[in-house]
Parts: structure tokens; C-alpha cells; sequence
């Protein structure tokens, strides 16, 4: 039987062969090209996040440890041993390069990523039907203050296609019946210098749904993702990683819900938003439609592109 790889192990393999500098996510994703994974000892649910925690663990032990970090923001790692191919500079020079140079100026938009998002939704454990708020819709208020109030995407999934109607009849008749509202803040990025006020905005406008969740399409820091962590046991903002390969997206912080929903906060947002009143209108239509057994009835959610849609949307708005 051949013999199982740590972590550590599985990432020297990788960076043994590789041409450039990788990311924690770029080498977890050479590990599965390469079925690298396969000879790991433990898998785990999180195996990406669980790299990154090794990875940054062995770059603190200093003169002992056998990977070095060699640019910042995003982070990207590399063997000691092999320090001299990159044009025989240390690594806190090219640290230092990395972080003097201006930032290049993103090809697309966060809402460019909600298609992406929207198709994670439908297709994912949500299994929900999710729509875009746009802010400019909102009745108009003191500068800035929509976008506390308003989430960039709502989205309710329902128990019809998963009970039997004797079922969602009893929880109907108990007043339980079990539609789950989400509400989501998406980020290009999360870092130290927009944290606090990304998490922040995701408190305030989700306090009205069962879960609420930040979403990010980049890679997170280890040091963010536990300072992310410590902020979800006081205040229950979950976490998204979200992927242009919808199927590799994942849940890295499980959204905790409130005791009760904020209906206060409901009712104002369906005042001041067009969107948010349609998508109310929209869930009280379905759960009608169903219990009538009418069929299919004409929704404004957003529309969940199919793979060959995704694939050429990609394209279009250059999201890689």
C-alpha cells in the first residue's frame, strides 16, 4: 500500500514541479489536477482552508520552515529550497516589490458576480431562488445609507420539493412552515483594510432573514478567515467562497440564525425598495400558487444560467 501524505508533504510535491509562485488555493488545485489528494491521509471538509492553515503554520517557524512567502496581496508561496530560481532576490524584497506596486484595476464588477452567485444558490444545499437588489431603486435617503439597509442579493428557498403535502399541510397548521430567507453581501475582496465595514454592512441589512452570509470571489487570508470566524460566534454573518467553477464554491463559515426574524426591517425595505417588494410579492404568489395547485406562475427572480450561459458570461465580463 503506498504511503499517505500530510499536507505539507502534498504541497512539496506540487511546488517541487512548479514554474511560478501559487496561492494556497492555486497549489490545493494542483494537488486535485494532479490526484495528489488521493494519497493524503485525511481529507477533511475544508481542504483548501486546511493547506493554508498548514502552509502559514510552517512559514512561522522561521529558519526551519520549508516554504517562504515571496509576494503579498494575494499571497503566493514557494520552496526555500528553490529561492535562488527567482532571479536570486530574497524574499522580503519581493514582498517589498509586491506591495509597492499600484493595484491593477479589477476587469469586472461585484455585480458582475451575481449570475455566479444566483446559479450557486439554485444549485448548491440552498437550493433557492435568488434576486438582485439594486440600491438606485431605493426611495431616496441620506448618502450612503442604502447600502447598509439593502443587500446586494435575497433569497428564499421553499419545502415543496422536498415534503409530502401531507407534510407542509401539517407544517402549515402548526405555523411552521419552513421557507428559509437569506440575504447575501458580495465582495471582489475581503481584506484588513475593508473588513470591518463589509462585515458590518452584512449585520446590518440581514438582520430581516433566517441566515445571513458575506461572499467572496477571492482567496480570503488565513488571518482574515479566523478573524471572520471570532466575528460569526458574536454575530452570525456566514462566509461564501465563490468560484467561477460554481460546483468548486463552498460554504467556509456557517451563517447562525437569529432568534427571530427583524419583520420591522422587512417591512421598511419593502417601502423603500421596488426590488425587495417584488420579491415578498413573488414568495406569497408561490407558496399561493402551490397550496392552490395552479403551476407555474411568471417570477422576477433572476434567471439561473444553464453551463454553456455561465461559460460565455464568464467570457464576456472577463471573470477568471
Amino acid at each position: 500500500m503506498a504511503e499517505k501524505l500530510t499536507y505539507l508533504q502534498a504541497a512539496q510535491e506540487v511546488m517541487t514541479k512548479a514554474e511560478k509562485p501559487l496561492t494556497f488555493t492555486q497549489i490545493w488545485n494542483e494537488i486535485t489536477r494532479q490526484s495528489i489528494d488521493k494519497k493524503l491521509q485525511n481529507l477533511g471538509k475544508t481542504p483548501s482552508q486546511t493547506l493554508a492553515a498548514i502552509l502559514y503554520g510552517n512559514i512561522k517557524k522561521g529558519e526551519k520552515s520549508i516554504f517562504v512567502i515571496v509576494s503579498k496581496q494575494p499571497n503566493t508561496f514557494w520552496l526555500k529550497s528553490r529561492i535562488a530560481e527567482l532571479d536570486n532576490k530574497k524574499p522580503e524584497q519581493l514582498i517589498q516589490e509586491s506591495s509597492t506596486q499600484k493595484p491593477t484595476k479589477e476587469k469586472f464588477t461585484e455585480r458582475d458576480l451575481h449570475p455566479l452567485l444566483v446559479k450557486f444558490l439554485y444549485e448548491s444545499e440552498f437550493n433557492a431562488y435568488a434576486k438582485t437588489i439594486y440600491h438606485e431603486k431605493s426611495t431616496k435617503s441620506v448618502s450612503g445609507k442604502n447600502k447598509w439597509d439593502h443587500p446586494d442579493i435575497v433569497a428564499v428557498s421553499f419545502p415543496f420539493g422536498s415534503y409530502k403535502n401531507e407534510t407542509l399541510e401539517l407544517l402549515q397548521n402548526i405555523d411552521r412552515p419552513d421557507y428559509r430567507l437569506y440575504s447575501f453581501e458580495l465582495k471582489i475582496a475581503l481584506n484588513f483594510s475593508n473588513l470591518k465595514e463589509c462585515y458590518f454592512q452584512a449585520v446590518s441589512n440581514s438582520s430581516w432573514a433566517n441566515e445571513g452570509y458575506l461572499v467572496v470571489y477571492e482567496e480570503v487570508d488565513s488571518e482574515v478567515l479566523s478573524v471572520l470566524r471570532r466575528l460569526n460566534a458574536s454575530f452570525g454573518i456566514g462566509l461564501i467562497k465563490l468560484e467561477s467553477d460554481i460546483a468548486s464554491s463552498q460554504i467556509l463559515i456557517q451563517a447562525r440564525e437569529p432568534e427571530a426574524l427583524d419583520v420591522e426591517t422587512i417591512d421598511v425595505l419593502v417601502r423603500n425598495n421596488s426590488d425587495f417588494k417584488d420579491f415578498i410579492n413573488d414568495i406569497n404568489r408561490k407558496i399561493k400558487a402551490h397550496y392552490k395547485n395552479i403551476g407555474e406562475i411568471n417570477l422576477s427572480f433572476d434567471k439561473v444560467l444553464d453551463d454553456d450561459e455561465l461559460e460565455k458570461y464568464l467570457k464576456e465580463k472577463h471573470i477568471k
